[in-house]
């Protein structure tokens, strides 16, 4: 392992098959320090008793890229309805709250809903309060704590989509037709599919304490760091 340590990968090894159990092997010091900043600290919050806001978190070193959590996602949270029977849909992963995000070389990237303690895209809401209950359009729920949008109210301005693009993960994406925010987690009411049936538990659904700042980096940062410490790259492609 100490002999692996700032190894760099050559242009034959980028093509070589089994990079993905390379990597496995070269990572786990880089796993040390990156896990550090994007998935251990929350085990550290989940220790406080004040426990509130429960999320996401991805282990990037066992991720394959396999996109199984898109599919659950997708299936679960757009049911169908035939001969009058609830059946769960077809996994289009068009319609994913998870989405992964691959890049050259071989970097995999999950990204969902980081459930922002400071909800920036509930901050830019143009929408008034509602008197009664306090939300705008674009609120956090009571109960769960995720992030939802009111279509009702919601009048398509894009401006959450444009803060969690430029300030966070980019997770909001606006239909094309209405201009109103969609991908937004709603955790499945509190059993995430995508945890559930990752096949080689990448993923893993944890409470977080809110007064310990979690800013969730875009994909393209994280791929970034990850491939320097697994490859010696700077620059990685996306394949979107």
């Amino acid at each position: 392992m100490n002999e692996m340590k700032g190894k760099k990968l050559n242009v034959n090894e980028l093509h070589d098959p089994t990079r993905r159990a390379f990597i496995k092997n070269i990572g786990i010091t880089a796993s040390v320090i990156l896990l550090g900043r994007f998935g251990i600290h929350s085990i550290v919050w989940a220790s406080s008793e004040k426990k509130i806001l429960k999320m996401i978190l991805v282990d990037y070193e066992e991720c394959t890229g396999c996109r199984t959590c898109e599919t659950v996602c997708s299936s679960y949270n757009n049911p169908v309805t035939v001969n009058g029977e609830t059946l769960p849909g077809l996994g289009n992963p068009v319609y994913s709250k998870i989405r992964v995000v691959s890049f050259n070389p071989d970097v995999d990237v999950p990204t969902v809903c980081a459930m922002c303690p400071d909800a920036p895209c509930v901050n830019v809401c143009p929408v008034e309060p509602d008197p009664k209950t306090g939300r705008r359009a674009l609120y956090r729920n009571e109960t769960t704590l995720t992030i939802q949008n009111d279509p009702h109210r919601c009048i398509g301005c894009g401006n959450c989509a444009k803060v969690c693009l430029e300030q966070r993960r980019g997770v909001i994406m606006l239909d094309p037709q209405t201009g109103k925010p969609g991908g937004i987690c709603n955790l499945c009411n509190g059993d995430p599919q995508c945890v559930k049936w990752c096949p080689v538990n990448a993923l893993s659904y944890v409470e977080v304490r809110p007064e310990r700042k979690f800013y969730g980096l875009s994909p393209e940062k994280i791929a970034a760091e990850l491939a320097q410490k697994w490859y010696g790259i700077k620059d990685v492609g996306g394949l979107k």
